[in-house]
């Protein structure tokens, strides 16, 4: 871009903010360049890096076949059509905000119950997660996030907000567990860098851990921001995405505890429909806030990305119907445990194991005992020899501000079952050809022409370098 091209455009247009330039948006071109395909590319890359939930699909088009006046584009609907296509206030259709509330309570147990005045609506997650921090912070001022976590962070709380983020580490020896200690030092570090600290963010279930947090952690965060008198900000959108025991607790049901001293106007939810319900391109995004400043300003805000109508009814349809609400928790709940069973029992069998999880769409693998050193450089070269060889787009630990070097994210629940065993046995095959005594795996008759021939040089054959070779992705939508 020339300098006269730059001086026309603002510092967010010619800046880097967005932050593509890291592995983690580099994989997603590696496949767009040479996407796998069963029967037209089958030497293609395979999409690991996508955190989408496909595994209930036909449950949820099962209810749009059975139900087309849910829809204002089908002969049952098209009465509906002029209502629906008109202005719709940015308060959202009462009747989409009460069943949103309702699903909420829902995929929480019933254990709590949500406003429905206090829903909000926003283009997704991306588009909440902005918002909420435009309404509680100044350029320049920091959330505090735990390690590892999803990268988009980076983009969504930063890129036209000026926010900072300030990571609290946590390590593999705790299962990266958030501590008291963690938090403070986090704080101490914020402070000295004379940093002002307006709120924690959490991810709970965790992106990319796929693991829960307990109530004496929640109690012990929320303990935290009341002491020091700044805002929590809660990132439930995978609450229904737990698979086992045990059970999710939602930040809605500490504060409620008669134990707990808090002051409701600091906490915050963000929510959608893009994971639980599998939905991200319908782009159903929600703030709910206890803090009435908070809900009047976000509400007002929405208006830069609202929910479409015809979204909103369809969605209001569909989530008032409890019996279909029930069956489709329960079915993803059984599909994702499948999953889950598969994928791990595969990796395991040539000794690779993951954290311990019972929610979300992905895997934290452990690849330490595949590293040259143990060293993120050394991470990237083995980053590199999995998405250029194995032709897998899996995204390293460091993208997702890892301490510790080794750690892959895994999507595993946006493909089909003969997907999943192509790209078991390709790492299956990496990991024995690369382990000194072990005889090669035995290939069966569809996976003769992979040709993973794989040697103990490569990895060093690879120039350590903390930056892809791969053209940096154009992506700017919003994937996590």
């Amino acid at each position: 871009m020339s300098s006269n091209q730059v001086q026309l455009l603002s510092k967010i247009a010619t800046g880097d903010g967005h932050g593509e330039n890291s592995p983690y948006f580099d994989g997603w071109k590696a496949y767009e360049n040479d996407p796998f395909h069963p029967t037209k590319n089958l030497h293609g890359v395979i999409q690991m890096g996508l955190a989408e939930n496909q595994l209930s699909f036909d449950v949820i088009q099962e209810w749009v076949m059975s139900n087309p006046k849910a829809s204002i584009c089908t002969l049952e609907g098209v009465r509906n059509f002029s209502d629906i296509a008109n202005f719709q206030d940015y308060h959202g259709l009462p009747e989409f905000r009460n069943a949103v509330a309702k699903f909420m309570a829902r995929t929480r147990g019933n254990r709590v119950r949500f406003d429905p005045d206090r829903i909000v609506m926003s283009g997704g997650a991306t588009g909440a997660h902005e918002v909420t921090a435009f309404c509680l912070a100044d350029p320049g001022d920091a959330f505090l996030v735990p390690t590892p976590y999803y990268p988009g962070f980076d983009r969504d709380l930063r890129w036209r907000t000026g926010v900072q983020l300030v990571p609290i580490i946590c390590e593999s020896s705790n299962n990266f567990k958030v501590t008291e200690k963690a938090l403070e030092a986090a704080f101490e570090k914020a402070r000295k860098d004379n940093i002002r600290v307006k709120g924690v963010l959490i991810t709970n279930p965790s992106n990319p851990l796929g693991t829960i947090m307990d109530r004496e952690t929640l109690r012990t965060i929320v303990r935290f921001v009341n002491e020091k008198s700044i805002h929590l900000i809660c990132d439930e959108i995978y609450a229904a995405t737990v698979f086992s025991k045990p059970d999710f607790t939602s930040i809605a049901e500490i504060i409620e505890e008669d134990n707990i001293d808090c002051n409701r106007d600091l906490i915050h939810i963000v929510y959608s429909l893009s994971k639980d319900m599998g939905l991200p391109g319908f782009r159903v995004g929600i703030i709910y806030s206890y803090n009435d400043a908070v809900v009047n300003c976000a509400r007002k805000m929405s208006s830069f990305g609202l929910v479409s109508s015809q979204t909103q009814h369809l969605i209001a349809s569909m989530l008032s119907d409890d019996e279909f609400v029930e069956r489709f928790l329960a079915e993803s709940a059984k599909r994702l445990a499948k999953r889950y069973r598969v994928f791990t029992r595969g990796l395991s069998q040539v000794g690779i194991n993951c954290l311990k999880s019972n929610a979300g769409l992905f895997l934290w693998m452990d690849l330490r005992s595949l590293l040259k050193s143990q060293t993120f450089e050394a991470e990237m070269a083995l980053w590199r020899v999995i998405i250029n060889q194995v032709k897998i787009n899996v995204s390293p630990g460091s993208s997702f501000h890892c301490s510790e070097p080794g750690w892959f994210r895994v999507c595993n629940a946006n493909m089909d079952d003969r997907a999943v065993e192509i790209a078991l046995t390709r790492i299956r095959n990496f990991v024995l050809q690369n382990m000194e005594g072990k005889a090669p795996v035995k290939k069966q008759c569809w996976q003769s022409n992979l040709r993973l021939s794989f040697s103990s040089r490569m990895l060093d054959d690879i120039t350590m370098s903390p930056h892809s070779p791969i053209p940096h992705s154009p992506l700017v939508k919003a994937t996590t």
